[in-house]
């Protein structure tokens, strides 16, 4: 591991801590309201861990259960409402990212059209994410948008889908983060994003030819992420030949081409003459061929499987409570998955209130993943965002850009992913940029140098990046240690109470209880 010089002391202090016992810092928070404000949302911001002990921590559950009796705050809803691309549904998308007529080659001009538009909607799309995980109240919300996103990972990277990731969160994510799986499930497999990403816009019976004459046949890759990664899980008990029937049941699922007409705006479009209308027998059912609805009754018995109830639950606890969770805590989510038609908040109910979630064993046990850091170290600050650019940066550097996973199964959770020296290194930097007031998070973006990073960390691409300095403020230490509760070691205490008090802020983010949830 390689570290910069001025970030040596940073890392003396946390691994060595100080000298003098005196210099410790008051009595910490009660560690339950730290735990839950850590597990049911992105970190405190400035106030949070004294409302939370006023409240009482069932009543902040509940209300955390409940997103939509929380307000959001006006600031954040105006700042939406100026990404003009967000609410754009996937036909207005694929309409506005298409520069030139179908059938016909694009010019260079075009190409740069559709580039420059296809950017701008990805762009804004990650900015309304970062905006509403660090700003929006409605934490626990914001957690699961973050965790379904992954679970039906969707890559930016290919193709079209740079233009229908965000509409893909607006309307087959977020939406359902709390609802029923069922509905989740239903909504993830209609949308464009995802017929297009795991390619079952080309699944189509074998026994049709297209219009050239050829003959494709099936494509079983929706399929079979959506039994070994969205639903059964990989031990979840199927066969290649259930995998060759839901393709089947599947086919001709897709989204409409310019001229096609469908009875909805998501553009999701199913092609009688791709379908196979033949009877199957899928996961031990027998369906009659019936054509789109055959994926209806496909995706119910994909739901009310227990093997899927498991799969989800044991994710759920692995998110919440352990890398490794613990066997009784998953038994006892399938079970209230099961008896509960998956209802998602319901299970996340029977969780928090769990012995395995109340074990102090489990406290600041998970490694933050660098999306969870970064959301965590700019909402502990409480600077109000107005420039995302920053948080990004750092993703890109980290290994975790927003919507650019590129494999199905999304980005992971556990510590053995992001622990590495290089990581670390790059977090102290952060760290120490934010608490030094050198991150222009709260500017409202203009110009900067094409290609600059702000976090002073070399070029980022060679795209112009919208940023304006802003006014030097370092975040103040004794603030921030009460935002976070005090939630520190004696050893850290030590180390941050006879350090100089210019890098006070910046080892209380690098500390190694805030790398930690």
């Amino acid at each position: 591991m390689t570290v910069k010089p001025k970030y040596w002391v940073l890392l003396l202090f946390i691994l060595l801590g100080g000298i003098d016992p005196s210099h410790a810092a008051s009595i910490p928070v009660e560690p339950k309201v730290l735990h839950i404000i850590n597990r049911l949302s992105f970190g405190p911001r400035p106030g949070d861990v004294q409302r939370v002990e006023s409240m009482g921590v069932e009543r902040y559950i509940q209300e955390q259960l409940s997103p939509d009796s929380i307000p959001e705050p006006q600031s954040l809803t105006s700042q939406l409402k100026q990404l003009d691309t967000l609410h754009l549904n996937p036909v207005e998308l694929l309409e506005y990212g298409t520069t030139h007529l179908p059938g016909q080659k694009p010019s260079q001009e075009e190409i740069k059209t559709a580039n420059k538009r296809g950017k701008q909607v990805l762009d804004q799309a990650v900015q309304a994410r970062l905006l509403e995980a660090t700003s929006s109240p409605r934490q626990l919300q914001e957690v699961m948008v973050d965790f379904w996103y992954n679970h039906f990972n969707v890559d930016a990277g290919k193709g079209r889908d740079r233009l229908w990731v965000g509409a893909y969160e607006q309307e087959a994510i977020r939406p359902y983060a709390l609802g029923r799986f069922r509905d989740l499930l239903g909504a993830t497999a209609h949308h464009p994003a995802m017929q297009y990403y795991l390619d079952n816009f080309q699944n189509r019976a074998d026994s049709r030819p297209d219009a050239q004459g050829n003959i494709r046949g099936l494509n079983e890759n929706y399929a079979r992420e959506l039994m070994e990664l969205h639903t059964l899980g990989v031990d979840g008990g199927y066969t290649q030949q259930d995998v060759i029937a839901l393709a089947r049941i599947l086919s001709g699922w897709g989204f409409s081409r310019p001229g096609q007409q469908t009875d909805n705006n998501f553009g999701f479009y199913f092609n009688p003459k791709r379908h196979d209308f033949s009877d199957k027998v899928f996961l031990g059912h027998t369906i009659k061929g019936g054509g789109e609805t055959e994926g209806e009754e496909a995706l119910d018995i994909l739901a009310r499987s227990p093997a899927t109830a498991r799969h989800i639950s044991y994710q759920i606890a692995q998110y919440f409570v352990s890398d490794r969770p613990p066997t009784d805590l998953v038994n006892h989510l399938t079970q209230r998955y099961l008896a509960t038609d998956g209802n998602i908040r319901e299970v996340l109910n029977t969780l928090f209130h769990s012995r395995e979630f109340w074990d102090a064993k489990n406290f600041n046990a998970k490694f933050k993943t660098p999306y969870q850091y970064a959301i965590s170290a700019v909402r502990a600050t409480g600077i109000e965002v107005n420039n995302t650019r920053p948080i990004s940066n750092l993703l890109q550097q980290l290994a975790m850009p927003l919507y650019r996973c590129q494999t199905p199964d999304g980005y992971k959770n556990t510590a053995d992913v992001w622990l590495n020296p290089d990581a670390m290194n790059r977090r102290l930097s952060f760290a120490t940029a934010i608490a030094n007031g050198n991150l222009p998070l709260s500017t409202i973006p203009t110009n900067m140098q094409a290609g600059e990073s702000p976090l002073g960390q070399g070029k980022i691409g060679t795209e112009q990046i919208p940023l304006q300095k802003s006014p030097r403020i370092p975040v103040d230490a004794w603030q921030l240690t009460n935002t976070l509760g005090n939630s520190f070691s004696v050893k850290t205490q030590k180390a941050i109470a006879s350090s100089d008090s210019q890098i006070r802020s910046a080892l209380i983010l690098g500390s190694p209880e805030f790398m930690r949830r």
